[in-house]
């Protein structure tokens, strides 16, 4: 019995699915936006550290006294930009800062400093020890307008927790809408049901059906999509297989009946010969019934070996080009002593003294035997059979014409079946194997022709069948 896990291992997908989403965006995006952050908070600050470095005031004398006036301007720009903003002169001591407490008269020197070394116009870090905590700091050089030698640095320094603050607004908001999505992806898990798992555990239904032999069932999906091409596939497999074994158990009861009856036959004239029933004068006339159903049996026999012969699907025909008019000829000469018994005239009307046709020759010439045992069988006594031969558009057509009971209308279509008697329409042959116009059937099919019949009750019938006309 298998399990409903489909949908179960389905919503577990879905929920690692939610699970690494959220935590790619929790290292990986947190770490992208960090870095885009810092560039963009980086390059801010250096562009307003090169606009103070460039002010003639501050390019003239780094000084704290004659910086003064720039203090409000620097302060109000600090405030601005949420970051410390410091002057140093060459040596690395600050001479300005927007500090709370900073006092001009006691410089303090940054041990340590050296801007060469600086790889980017930002960095983060303590700024050589200095703060306690980590800032992204800015560095931009101030030079003289006139010698445009280093006279100082404009430095700025933005608090890192102020950037991971933005940080975690840009992954809270990204948080919601990853949310968001997650929930609305939701419809894609209840599509998932409807298009794909209820369709499925009705085919997985049906074909539980097939496999406990309810080959009548049918899975009850009609859409346009794969899975309805599926149920419509196995709904076709169900009824070939059905009409498989119903072809399967017909064929074992008419062989059965089409055995035990001669059988039977055989059995009761030779045990009454052997027990002395049937006296020594007579029993010459009975082993010749005997003999007959023996025939009878034999050419049942043949018949279900031609079929299975023309089943295998491996089998090789033997095309090859040959006279189809000889081979008429041959068939014809046969059945001369049946017909000169019940003075039945076979007419050939054959086009050429050769006619040169590409087939499996010793199968043509059993449907020409089959047709013509059949026109025969169901003739009248001193009637004429007419097998002909004409050439059209490439095509080699050859008729066998009966003038006998005919075949009624609305049975026409059953005689290619196997084991299909006309006993009941056509009164005389009630010891044919059923299996005659099915051979001929398989032959003609399986050379890629054609083979129609055309009848009339009480007047005749035609078989008119194709064959490919040597090139």
């Amino acid at each position: 019995m298998y399990k409903h896990t489909l949908f179960i291992k389905f919503i577990l997908a879905y929920l690692i699915f939610g699970i690494l989403g959220f935590l790619l965006i929790a290292t990986v995006g947190s770490q992208m936006v960090e870095k885009r952050l810092e560039f963009s908070i980086g390059e801010d600050l250096y562009r307003e550290a090169t606009a103070i470095s460039e002010d003639s005031l501050v390019q003239s004398n780094t000084s704290a006294s004659n910086l003064l006036s720039l203090k409000h301007y620097l302060e109000a720009l600090s405030e601005y930009q949420t970051s410390d903003i410091w002057i140093l002169n060459k040596q690395g001591q600050r001479v300005l800062s927007t500090e709370e407490g900073f006092s001009y008269y006691d410089p303090i020197t940054i041990d340590g400093f050296d801007p060469t070394k600086w790889e980017s116009y930002y960095r983060t870090g303590n700024f050589y020890g200095f703060f306690d905590e980590d800032r992204l700091s800015v560095l931009a050089p101030i030079t003289d307008g006139s010698t445009l030698t280093i006279r100082g640095y404009v430095a700025m320094h933005y608090p890192m927790s102020e950037l991971y603050y933005q940080r975690e607004l840009f992954l809270s908001i990204s948080y919601i809408l990853f949310l968001l999505l997650f929930l609305l992806s939701l419809s894609i898990l209840l599509l998932f049901r409807k298009i794909v798992y209820t369709p499925l555990k009705k085919i997985t239904e049906g074909t539980n059906e097939f496999a406990a032999g309810h080959l009548d069932y049918q899975i009850p999906i009609s859409s346009n999509d794969e899975m309805g091409a599926l149920a419509a596939s196995l709904n076709y497999m169900s009824d070939v297989l059905n009409q498989s074994g119903e072809y399967q158990r017909n064929f074992i009861a008419n062989i059965s009946h089409d055995f035990r009856s001669p059988l039977t036959s055989i059995k009761g004239y030779v045990e009454a010969i052997a027990d002395g029933t049937i006296p020594v004068e007579m029993q010459g006339r009975y082993l010749e019934i005997v003999s007959r159903e023996v025939e009878r049996l034999e050419k049942l026999t043949s018949s279900l070996l031609t079929l299975n012969n023309l089943e295998v699907k491996s089998r090789i025909m033997n095309i090859r080009p040959f006279d189809i008019n000889k081979v008429i000829k041959n068939t014809a000469a046969s059945f001369e002593g049946s017909c000169r018994a019940r003075k039945i005239l076979i007419e050939l009307i054959l086009t050429g003294e050769q006619l040169s046709v590409t087939a499996d020759m010793e199968q043509i010439q059993q449907v020409l035997y089959n047709l013509l045992d059949n026109a025969i069988k169901f003739s009248n006594d001193n009637s004429t059979i007419t097998i002909e031969t004409t050439e059209k558009n490439g095509k080699i057509f050859v008729s066998v014409k009966d003038h006998g009971c005919g075949i009624p209308k609305e049975i026409l279509p059953k005689i290619w079946e196997r084991f299909y008697k006309q006993d009941s329409s056509r009164g005389k042959d009630r010891k044919g194997t059923g299996l005659g116009l099915s051979i001929v059937k398989e032959i003609i099919s399986s050379h890629n022709q054609n083979i129609n019949v055309i009848s009339t009750e009480g007047v005749g019938t035609e078989f008119l069948f194709t064959l490919e006309k040597t090139k």
